[in-house]
């Protein structure tokens, strides 16, 4: 007993590991191929692959081996030793991906073969032998007929006990204690330990019993069941193997975009969802282990449990509706990160618990019906598990890639809660002697869903106060929506993240009117993120020969054609434009193109999946891009970050870049955006002709004065940073290896944003800035006359008159107004704190 403890205990570590590794595979190949869903289903498509043929192939022979037990061993070493490989393939990719991207060319079809042939390299090996481990472990601890059932279902609750804690440690603790390299050394550690101690225990272990087929008489076997209990045919049982996992994946998958559309989105929220439907799939298991020890007869018992998983799995979008009170942000108070984690998993376990657990007790227990059929028992395991995950496969894609885009979030859920009763119904007409009337419960319950469905499902996006839905669409990356508010258009994605819209024009167009102002004959533009593509519609205002677009989401793309096209300044109808869905760094890496100007859209660093176009490694690919003289722009919404954030930021872009400046994009107080901008070339400057010139091209008029153009434009440049890096020298670089920002950021921010980096306190920095580096000694400045200097302490003093005021300091404001307009030639200021601003911010009335 002992001893099976102890085997029992590296099988949960051994699941702990395998966790650890799928997380990191997935974040380490999606910044090879992009952040996609596309790329996300290669990974995970391959990964189980792996993990089916390695259980099919390794459970019909580790029944003929004479110890299972050390059979499990050498197959975690194999695990173990296959796993380091992974160093070696991944950087060699990394180095020949874009020749191999260029020989597929834009073939989309011949792109993705690419993505499943190094994904396949990659992981397939380790996963296969990952697949054997289970039939191995179940055949040494299986030793008669009586004991598949309760022993096999009990080895998956304790394998996934081990993964959903490898989840929990993968995202909330192990990143925090060591660079991604030594998390995955670490569990490449666990592997081989697990191994040798399989090894030595088997070496101390003689077999009790010796593999022999399932239908051998032991003692111990059960009475025989009666008629009315008699088996369900195989083929019946292959297919609830194959439909459980086919259904429990899609709605994983569903669920993590149910649960998107009202959480902040962090690593740390999707890994709340994850570690609740694996710790169901436990509980389910540990349930299928109790119900397998009955004598209760076992096809009425899964007709039971798949009538009521589809009634929970039907039940969840009213239960996630009346739980959030109709799609509400969850948190978003000053509760601080820890309660806000607690708030999460409380309405997600009361979501996912109840249905995860039943939908996780059907597979297990179906190890109770395949008792006594003439296998052994590591043959029946996997061939179980192998029919089982390519379910899963085919569920976890067709729900992102089809259902969603069919039927819709809610709907789908629905459809799947209908399959799970379509199932029982068929259960019980194959069960021998059940009364044929059972049938109408599942078919009845099925029916009414349907009527619900059609008549009563909640609300698909949030409806917020004085908007009205234009357009919703739903699809495999997010839920986007175009709404009108006040008259003007905007998108949200997943309810609460704005793409922004009609109503911030100026600012919009000023992120990319300003980078490609300060390039004195810009001709070629890449823009990392479309949004409505009101910013990247500034590149119509300017001789650009090429337009080169990467936004993430198709479904963005498609609702900023048909919505925003106008207010895009005719955007996607120029033959220059070239817009690609893709992962925007992606786009950078594989295609080997350069530019004179890389434009990236406003992106929440702390976001599952954005946290790596704020890293080193990405800033200096965007140098690579860029032919001499060109320049990066880093846009930063600042209004969703705090200090240490930004510092991050500004140290990494110092790191890969030689001078560094920043940029204002707007003057608002609560919620302005800055750019910071990169140069490849140390001696970089501001070319006053080129601002002069394309200031006036973008008012629109030859006769304004040069001292107004130039005062419009100088009064958003704030500083240089890489002159005054001593102030950001305490902040850790954010590199691809030690993502800072992902991790460390969303516990600062909580459940919302936390303290931002807005106001006075921005207000303030300037003035540290301006301090650290005078624009009369900024090296960035040393082509401007002292008149054009001023400008720039002109506008610091303006961002102070306007965050005074948004505190309703007046009479401390009126004084850096004052300063202001003394000294520029402007009679009246600029609109303030109004994002009705007029769409052109460069024609003012001059004194």
């Amino acid at each position: 007993m002992v001893r099976d403890g102890l085997a029992f205990l590296i099988f949960f570590v051994s699941g702990f590991a395998a966790l650890v590794y799928q997380v990191l595979w997935l974040r380490e190949l999606g910044l090879l191929f992009g952040n996609t869903a596309e790329a996300a289903a290669t990974v995970i498509a391959v990964f189980f692959a792996g993990i089916a043929a390695g259980g099919a192939y390794w459970g019909a022979r580790v029944g003929r081996h004479r110890s299972p037990l050390r059979s499990f061993g050498i197959l975690e070493l194999c695990v173990a030793v296959t796993a380091l490989l992974h160093f070696v393939l991944v950087h060699a990719y990394h180095a020949i991906y874009p020749l191999l991207y260029a020989v597929v060319g834009e073939s989309a079809a011949l792109t993705t073969l690419l993505k499943l042939i190094l994904a396949f390299v990659v992981l397939f090996p380790p996963a296969f032998f990952m697949g054997g481990t289970l039939p191995a472990m179940g055949q040494h601890l299986i030793r008669s007929p009586a004991r598949l059932g309760p022993t096999g279902s009990l080895l998956y609750a304790v394998n996934t006990l081990g993964g959903m804690s490898g989840a929990f440690a993968g995202a909330f603790v192990l990143p925090l204690t060591m660079d991604i390299d030594h998390v995955y050394l670490f569990a490449v550690g666990l592997d081989a330990l697990v191994g040798l101690c399989a090894l030595m225990l088997a070496a101390r272990t003689r077999q009790a019993v010796p593999a022999r087929p399932a239908n051998t008489t032991y003692p111990d076997r059960p009475p025989t069941p009666s008629k009315a209990a008699a088996p369900l045919p195989g083929a019946l049982v292959a297919l609830l193997a194959f439909a459980s996992g086919a259904a429990a994946l899609a709605v994983e998958v569903l669920w993590t975009r149910m649960f998107a559309q009202v959480l902040h989105n962090s690593v740390y929220t999707y890994s709340v969802v994850l570690i609740l439907f694996l710790a169901a799939l436990a509980f389910g298991s540990l349930l299928a282990s109790i119900l397998a020890r009955t004598r209760l007869a076992p096809a009425p018992i899964v007709a039971a449990l798949l009538t009521a998983t589809g009634v929970a799995v039907g039940a969840s979008p009213w239960l996630f509706a009346t739980l959030t009170g109709g799609l509400n942000y969850v948190g978003g108070g000053d509760e601080g990160f820890g309660r806000y984690i607690a708030i999460v998993f409380a309405k997600a376990a009361v979501v996912v618990l109840p249905a995860g657990v039943l939908l996780g007790t059907v597979l297990p227990y179906l190890l109770r019906i395949l008792q006594g059929r003439g296998t052994t028992a590591g043959a029946t395991i996997g061939r179980l598990v192998a029919v089982n995950t390519v379910g899963g496969i085919l569920g976890a894609v067709g729900a992102g890639f089809l259902l969603l885009a069919w039927l819709g979030l809610w709907a789908a859920l629905v459809a799947i809660a209908v399959g799970y009763l379509a199932l029982a119904g068929a259960v019980l007409l194959a069960t021998p002697l059940a009364p044929r009337w059972t049938v109408a419960a599942p078919v009845t319950l099925a029916g009414l869903m349907l009527f619900l469905a059609l008549h009563m499902l909640p609300d698909r996006i949030r409806n917020f106060r004085g908007e009205t839905l234009v357009e919703l669409r739903e699809g495999s990356h997010a839920t986007a929506a175009v709404v009108r508010r006040d008259g003007h258009k905007l998108i949200r994605v997943n309810n609460f993240y704005r793409l922004g819209g009609t109503g911030a024009m100026a600012s919009e167009r000023n992120q990319g009117r300003i980078p490609l102002m300060l390039h004195p004959n810009p001709r070629s533009v890449f823009f990392l993120g479309l949004g409505t593509g009101i910013t990247a519609g500034a590149a119509m205002e300017f001789d650009l020969a090429r337009i080169d677009i990467c936004e993430i989401l198709p479904e963005v793309v498609y609702l900023a054609r048909r919505h925003f096209n106008d207010a895009a300044q005719g955007l996607y109808d120029d033959p220059r434009t070239d817009i690609r869905v893709e992962d925007g760094r992606n786009c950078l890496a594989a295609r080997p193109r350069q530019y004179d100007v890389i434009i990236s859209d406003l992106f929440t660093p702390w976001k599952a999946g954005t946290g790596n176009l704020y890293t080193v490694e990405h800033y200096e690919l965007a140098r690579e891009r860029l032919h001499p003289g060109g320049l990066f722009a880093q846009w930063l919404p600042m209004y969703q970050l705090d200090r240490a954030d930004f510092d991050i930021i500004v140290r990494s872009m110092l790191e890969a870049f030689p001078r560094v400046v920043l940029w204002r994009g707007d003057m608002f107080a609560s919620a302005p955006i800055l750019a910071v901008v990169g140069y490849p070339d140390a001696h970089a400057t501001i070319d006053p002709n080129a601002l002069r010139g394309h200031g006036l091209a973008l008012a629109g008029r030859d006769d304004l004065p040069a001292d107004a153009v130039e005062a419009a434009a100088l009064r958003f440049y704030v500083g240089n940073l890489s002159s005054s890096a001593s102030l950001f020298a305490d902040a850790p670089a954010n590199h691809d290896d030690r993502p800072v920002i992902e991790y460390l950021s969303p516990q600062r921010h909580g459940g919302d944003r936390g303290s931002r980096f807005v106001g006075m306190p921005l207000a303030r920095f300037y003035e540290a800035l301006a301090t650290q580096t005078p624009p009369a000694r900024d090296p960035y400045l040393q082509a401007l006359d002292d008149t054009q200097r001023g400008y720039v302490t002109a506008g610091l003093s303006y961002y102070r008159y306007v965050a005074l005021q948004h505190e309703g300091h007046f009479e401390a404001a009126e004084v850096f107004l004052n300063d202001f307009l003394a000294r520029t030639p402007f009679k009246l200021p600029p609109a303030v704190n109004r994002r009705d601003a007029p769409a052109s911010q460069w024609d003012f009335t001059t004194r």
